[in-house]
């Protein structure tokens, strides 16, 4: 049986309300597009600079995106 994963981040979302690809994230931000996607299966925590340059890609703040 599986535990239910609490939510860890809204990146899937703001990413797609803006229109963005994965990839297309990943260019703006300079990282791979499997970092993108590792953050957005809460399988990784973007460092505090990564996540400001994501939070102002996407024109939001960082506490929007990342709980």
């Amino acid at each position: 049986m599986r535990k239910n994963k609490k939510k860890q981040n809204n990146l899937q979302e703001f990413r797609m309300i803006h229109g963005f690809t994965q990839e297309e994230l990943a260019d703006k931000v300079s990282v791979s597009i499997q970092t993108i996607q590792s953050i957005e299966k809460g399988r990784y925590k973007p460092s505090d600079s990564l996540a400001f340059n994501i939070a102002r890609s996407l024109n939001r703040e960082v506490g929007d995106i990342f709980s």
